[in-house]
């Protein structure tokens, strides 16, 4: 009875999710809910105390998020979106495909996918318009390209994973990467595709001066557009061997040492590029952490209602739905709620624990319920950075689904098969 209880709760909080209430309040109340129904109230709030323990999750996401912001401020991140943004003006036929890979490479250093949506969007959309691409076309190769954070060590997704398959977070990488990268792919041709079923790959007459022609007067410093993907460069090479001396270095001091080199390249005002690195770890822990910590307490409230036992059962009888939820629950998710974090944090930190009572790899199964929620939440039209694309193209968001959904679906079935499957 309890069980089915907190089935209906989650089913509410689903709606609520849905109907775009404050995730973290709708989260933490709903767990704090169960925990009562239960008689047992200090489940919701023992699972606050444990996640703000998490230090080791905490550290490699503030700094990210702190990095981001010194990217920001330095305008560093601006000259590698124009530095590829020139590129993709020889590109021809693979324009749009080209547009959702440059943002793709963006966004391994700019993980939030609105932040990234609103830096890319700015330059890359005018630019595909004034080249004669459709603006809904325009603006959906941006957002396809708003999920290689899976590709940045210290994204939130990533260090759950890590957590859970009780792995370094480069491991975890390594293990997803190609599929995440043909994933990227798959969403990026697959809306050439449709942009040219639907004739609106050229042919557009964009107003005003053209976007092609700001690319060329800007002038890019390829120093200060390397600075972005100098963490990740000192992290691969570390975690390689190729340079001995970077192993020992964690996530958190690849990103710190990227914030001395952006003041060095730029030379900044060294108390701004302070201001805003912490700007960015509170914002980390205000919204990413914050995100987390409510869904931990989500899924306190389901376990001290049952709801988590019966739901492992389930799939110890079943391993095949298992497979498929880990995938399609937080795609399905995202694609309603415009978010797929909670989902995906809320499903490793229950189900993925015991993966191995399903056959299943805990590290596979973890990536493929945090790719699989990007990847709904890229075909979403109320996600963040869906509407701030529609908005920097004029188009209406629900136009963004219609070219990004058909990749996004093919892309989710590969993920699945790929690291579930084989």
């Amino acid at each position: 009875m309890l069980a089915l209880m907190g089935g209906l709760l989650v089913l509410v909080t689903i709606y609520l999710l849905i109907k775009q209430y404050e995730t973290r309040m709708v989260l933490f109340c709903s767990g704090l809910a169960m925990a009562l129904l239960a008689f047992n109230p200090m489940a919701a709030f023992k699972a606050f105390s444990e996640a703000m323990h998490e230090s080791r999750v905490f550290e490699p996401i503030i700094a990210v998020m702190g990095f981001s912001m010194v990217m920001k401020v330095t305008e560093c991140d601006k000259h590698l979106i124009h530095l590829l943004a020139k590129a993709l003006r020889r590109a021809g036929p693979f324009l749009i495909p080209g547009a959702t890979v440059a943002t793709l490479a963006v966004n391994t250093s700019i993980t939030s996918a609105a932040g990234c949506s609103a830096a890319v969007g700015a330059i890359l959309i005018p630019l595909l318009m004034s080249a004669g691409v459709y603006p809904a076309v325009a603006a959906s190769a941006v957002f396809a390209g708003t999920y290689a954070a899976m590709l940045n060590p210290g994204f939130a997704q990533v260090i759950i994973i890590s957590d859970v398959a009780k792995a370094s977070p480069m491991t975890v990488i390594a293990n997803h990467s190609k599929v995440v990268m043909l994933c990227g792919l798959i969403g990026a041709f697959s809306l050439a595709l449709v942009a040219y079923l639907r004739k609106e790959h050229k042919g557009y007459v964009p107003e005003g001066k053209k976007a092609a022609e700001a690319v060329a007067e800007f002038t890019v410093n390829p120093l200060k557009a390397m600075v972005p993907v100098l963490p990740l460069a000192i992290l691969l090479l570390g975690s390689t061997g190729a340079v001995s001396a970077f192993r020992q270095l964690g996530i958190s001091h690849a990103m710190i040492i990227g914030v001395f080199v952006g003041f060095l390249v730029t030379r900044k005002n060294p108390a701004t590029l302070s201001k805003e690195f912490w700007h960015g770890a509170g914002d980390a822990f205000g919204h990413v952490f914050g995100i987390i910590t409510c869904a931990l307490v989500f899924v306190g409230g389901m376990t001290a209602i049952g709801l988590v036992k019966a739901l492992i059962d389930a799939m110890i009888a079943n391993p095949q739905i298992a497979k498929v939820s880990s995938a399609f629950g937080p795609f399905v998710l995202g694609v309603m709620s415009g978010s797929g974090d909670a989902a995906a944090v809320a499903f490793n930190k229950t189900v993925t624990v015991n993966a191995a009572h399903f056959g299943l790899s805990p590290m596979n199964m973890g990536s493929a319920a945090a790719i699989g929620g990007a990847l709904g939440r890229t075909m979403s039209p109320v996600a963040g950075g869906a509407i701030i694309c529609a908005g920097l193209a004029g188009v209406n968001p629900l136009e963004i689904p219609k070219r990004n959904g058909p990749g996004m679906l093919i892309a989710g079935a590969v993920c699945m098969l790929l690291l579930l499957y084989l």
